[in-house]
């Protein structure tokens, strides 16, 4: 028989004693959110899901339980021939739906008949759902912050890379939101759901140190179409900062590769472009877009930077207290932003 396991911590996930752990949910649900790691074994489709709904709703709960069964027993088969093909005897599953209820029973119990040890996550995804939420909603964050702030191009994602590098905590919250934070910082594959990312957050914040600061590139409450969550937002409204400034033409050539592959497809370009009309008219945006059609990034760059992001930047950064220190990089290379890790270390108490 499957053991059930309780979830008191999203800490709790990092040291379980399962080899996998299997989110038996419909794709979509998966794809909304899941526990990190998870793999997916939809024991029903969308599509299944959808129908066993119906018969239930509008039919007889009995007959849409005999479907359900029959479905979960096929599907169960496939995986069982397909991705679980290779698993040994002494592996050990752990296995959820999303409360907990029938269809990772009726799952875990084919796995427990095979003989392999199964756990069941109880209250399935809910539950820790409910971990996710008392993290980002409910409890206030233990954690002491320490914002790197600075203007759009002035390397502060890529210095919080040298700094995890070199040994210190770091939140990337626009890696987890899958964008670069500004007007143009969208990936073309478009951002998670707002339930992921705060997986993603929650789960982060789970590993890292109280008693040490965690670094955290300044943003606005939104990244791209995603919140920060109200309990992270406080936490950096209140955050020691840094402030990291480097020259015109060192961030124009630095924008030119971060954003290389907005700038290598003219179309696109020039689309994000067309949103700045409302801040800067359509003439100026028109200008911009000859710049980008007559290949001119750099200098396209440098009146992004001068005429958008920095009165951008000057209009919402007015902070309570003084900056820790100013970072004044002379470049933007990799050596440069090496080179700026130990003096923010310093200005951070973090050494």
């Amino acid at each position: 028989m499957a053991k059930k396991l309780k979830l008191n911590s999203l800490s709790d996930l990092s040291s379980l004693p399962y080899d996998e752990i299997i989110d038996v949910r419909s794709p979509s649900e998966y794809a909304e959110d899941h526990i990190p790691g998870a793999i997916s074994l939809p024991v029903l489709d969308d599509a299944e899901r959808a129908e066993v709904g119906t018969i239930y709703v509008q039919q007889d709960p009995f007959l849409a339980r005999k479907l359900g069964a029959a479905l979960v027993a096929k599907n169960a088969a496939k995986h069982l021939q397909g991705p679980l093909a290779d698993r040994d005897g002494g592996w050990q599953p752990l296995v959820y739906c999303w409360r907990g209820g029938q269809r990772s029973g009726s799952f875990a119990s084919i796995l427990d008949q095979i003989g392999w040890r199964v756990g069941l996550i109880e209250g399935g995804y809910k539950a820790y759902r409910r971990l996710v939420v008392k993290a980002l909603y409910d409890d206030p964050l233990p954690h002491r912050l320490v914002l790197i702030d600075g203007g759009t191009g002035t390397g502060k994602t890529e210095l919080l890379h040298h700094l995890e590098r070199a040994g210190a905590q770091v939140l990337d919250l626009e890696g987890m939101a899958e964008h670069r934070g500004s007007l143009l910082g969208g990936f073309a594959g478009g951002q998670p759901s707002q339930k992921r990312f705060e997986s993603r957050l929650a789960m982060a914040l789970s590993r890292l140190d109280p008693a040490r600061p965690v670094f955290v590139e300044a943003e606005s409450n939104k990244i791209g179409k995603l919140i920060i969550p109200p309990t992270l937002w406080q936490a950096m409204l209140t955050a020691d900062h840094l402030v990291v400034t480097a020259p015109l033409e060192a961030r124009a050539v630095f924008l030119i590769r971060v954003y290389a592959d907005v700038i290598g497809n003219l179309d696109e370009l020039c689309e994000r472009l067309r949103y700045l009309s409302r801040f800067h008219g359509h003439e100026a945006v028109e200008h911009w877009q000859d710049l980008a059609r007559a290949g001119d990034h750099l200098q396209l760059a440098r009146e992004l930077v001068e005429m958008h992001y920095d009165p951008s930047y000057r209009r919402s950064s007015r902070r309570a207290s003084d900056p820790l220190a100013e970072i004044a990089l002379q470049g933007l290379e990799d050596a440069d932003l090496a080179a700026a890790v130990p003096m923010v270390l310093q200005a951070a108490g973090a050494e």
